[in-house]
């Protein structure tokens, strides 16, 4: 049989998009949010899976979740580095590279769910979600300040999603 190319297939330039329903009662935010972090319950604390999500149905209580590994999107990122006795202990700067994490300590503010800690405010493991990217070519870096407390509200994530290592 001669070998051809098949012209009746689909490409997307991410690779391969994972965009999966999941129950509420299976989010760490029972009361999940487009275009906010989300985590899936998982056995082991750090080990968990993460995604943005993309829309929301409330009538059979899903979200639809982006699992995709290396998708962009804009999240508020707490500057918190450790916690000591359940309270934040240090901060520091955010920069190009560096890891952040599923964070639902306590002490996270309204509406924020990650973070540069690798451990919530318990000393329990946070599941990394991903890394500091640029968000264009004007983005600029650090953001925040070393030893001050900050959420920065415009930081470019590039998501660790399903299936990478």
């Amino acid at each position: 049989m001669p070998e051809s190319i098949h012209k009746d297939y689909e490409v997307s330039s991410e690779g391969a998009v994972r965009h999966w329903e999941i129950p509420y009662a299976r989010l760490a935010d029972a009361t999940p949010t487009p275009t906010n972090p989300a985590k899936v319950l998982g056995r082991v604390a750090g080990s968990e899976l993460t995604g943005t999500i993309l829309t929301v149905d409330a009538t059979n209580s899903v979200a639809v979740v982006d699992f995709t590994a290396s998708m962009v999107y804009k999240f508020s990122v707490r500057n918190v580095l450790t916690y000591a006795v359940g309270a934040e202990a240090t901060w520091g700067n955010i920069n190009v590279g560096d890891p952040v994490y599923y964070d639902v300590s306590a002490t996270m503010p309204a509406g924020v769910y990650l973070s540069t800690s690798p451990q919530d405010n318990t000393g329990a493991a946070n599941p990394l979600f991903g890394w500091v990217v640029p968000a264009n070519d004007t983005d600029t870096f650090p953001k925040g300040a070393n030893g001050v407390a900050s959420t920065q509200t415009d930081v470019a994530v590039m998501q660790r999603g399903a299936g990478s290592a």
